[in-house]
C-alpha cells in the first residue's frame, strides 16, 4: 500500500501531527512491552480519549481492513490486549463482525480460557493490534486463536515500527498489513518542522538497527 495516498481523509503528516498532539508520540528511554530499549515510544492508548482524532484513526484500521483484506474474506476479528481492543471493539462492531481477544495469561477462575468470545471452528479470524516491533504479540496471539480452532493469516496494524516483526509474523505464517511505517511519519513531521533532525535521526536508527 502507498503510504503517501490520502488515508481515510487524513495525510500521512497529519497522522504524525496527531500523534504528537495527543502525547502518542514521544521521545526519550523507554523499555518496550518485548524487552528492547527504544529512544522513542508511541502510545496508541491515549488516542480514544480524543474522540475526533480517535474517529479518525479507526476510520483508517476501516480502510486498510477493508483494501488489503476484504469483508468475504473475514469471519472475526481478534483484539491483542490491550492497546489493539479499543480499534478491535468499534471496528468489528461497524463491520458487523464478531469480536474476540485472547488474554495475556489463561483465567484461573470460572471457566478457564485463553480467549474471550466464541470462535466457531474453522472460523477466518483477522488478528487487529496497534502496532508492531518484534512481532511477538501478534504470533502468540495467532497460536493461541489456531490452538481453538480458528484459521489465522493476517493481522493489521496502524503503524510498524520496522524492526523485524513483519518479516518473522511472516515466517509464522501471518501477513501483517500494517498502515504506515514509523520513519515514514518521522520524515513527514521532519518536512513540518513539528520534530526536529536529531528526533528524526533516533528513530531511524532504532526502526534499521543501529544503536542510537
Amino acid at each position: 500500500m502507498d503510504t503517501r495516498r490520502i488515508l481515510a481523509g487524513v495525510a500521512v503528516g497529519d497522522l504524525g501531527r496527531m500523534l504528537v498532539e495527543t502525547g502518542a508520540l514521544q521521545f526519550g528511554k523507554f523499555k518496550l512491552s518485548s524487552g528492547k530499549q527504544s529512544s522513542y515510544y508511541v502510545d496508541l492508548r491515549l488516542i480514544p480519549s480524543f474522540p475526533e482524532i480517535f474517529d479518525k484513526v479507526v476510520s483508517m484500521y476501516r480502510d486498510l481492513f477493508t483494501l488489503s483484506i476484504g469483508l468475504k474474506h473475514v469471519d472475526a476479528i481478534a483484539a491483542v490486549p490491550i492497546a489493539g481492543m479499543s480499534y478491535a471493539s468499534v471496528l468489528a462492531h461497524e463491520l458487523r463482525k464478531p469480536l474476540v481477544w485472547v488474554r495475556r495469561e489463561k483465567k484461573q477462575f470460572g471457566s478457564p480460557r485463553s480467549i474471550e468470545g466464541i470462535i466457531p471452528s474453522g472460523a477466518r479470524i483477522v488478528i487487529l493490534d496497534d502496532l508492531i516491533t518484534t512481532g511477538d504479540s501478534i504470533i502468540a496471539s495467532a497460536e493461541t486463536l489456531r490452538s481453538e480452532g480458528g484459521l489465522v493469516s493476517d493481522a493489521i496494524v496502524l503503524i510498524d515500527r520496522m524492526e523485524g516483526g513483519i518479516d518473522l509474523a511472516g515466517k509464522n505464517n501471518i501477513k501483517v498489513h500494517a498502515l504506515v511505517g514509523i520513519t515514514e511519519i518521522a520524515r513527514a513531521l521532519v518536512e513540518l518542522q513539528i520534530i526536529d533532525e536529531n528526533q528524526y535521526i533516533s528513530i531511524q536508527q532504532q526502526s534499521t538497527g543501529v544503536a542510537v
